[in-house]
């Protein structure tokens, strides 16, 4: 029963979290070497990766002593706010017709939360985050680790830290 529950709500939630960025991102065919300056990105997105560097320092902390369940919550956080908050509301940045800077954030913003959040759930669901790693990093960077479990483990990017928005 744990396991269905998990299975229709987390996974489900990443899962079609994943599957939004690969299809909206193949149709427009977006370069994600073209960089948008984080502090050039608008606040939701500036304010979804302060919250992804929260999220590898509590999972970090939560794997180093041992209390795997509160890395998997905080991860579970994340991917919930990710979905639920971050993509419902960008929506419109995705499917505008014309190429710009704050679509291309967007689309960065959403891979660099789907590529990191991935790693941390590595240990935890190594088949699935193979799956998506094979897709979204080695994909389009055949110099990229030959798997997530070859890759190294995020760590956090000061700079995008910011409590205030959070």
């Amino acid at each position: 029963d744990f396991v269905r529950e998990v299975a229709s709500t987390f996974i489900n939630t990443f899962w079609n979290t994943y599957v939004f960025f690969v299809m909206y991102a193949k149709l427009d065919q977006v370069d994600l070497t073209r960089q948008v300056p984080v502090e050039n990105r608008p606040e939701i997105d500036r304010w979804i990766l302060a919250l992804l560097q929260r999220t590898i320092a509590t999972t970090t902390e939560a794997m180093d002593s041992y209390h795997p369940r509160r890395a998997g919550e905080a991860i579970e956080d994340f991917v919930d706010q990710l979905s639920n908050w971050y993509v419902r509301r960008n929506r419109s940045r995705f499917w505008k017709a014309t190429e710009g800077e704050d679509k291309q954030a967007a689309y960065l913003t959403l891979c660099e939360s789907l590529e990191t959040v991935n790693r941390l759930m590595a240990p935890f669901m190594p088949f699935l985050s193979e799956s998506v790693y094979q897709n979204l990093v080695r994909g389009v960077d055949s110099g990229a680790a030959l798997s997530v479990h070859m890759a190294s483990w995020p760590t956090v990017t000061e700079v995008q830290c910011d409590e205030s928005l959070i």
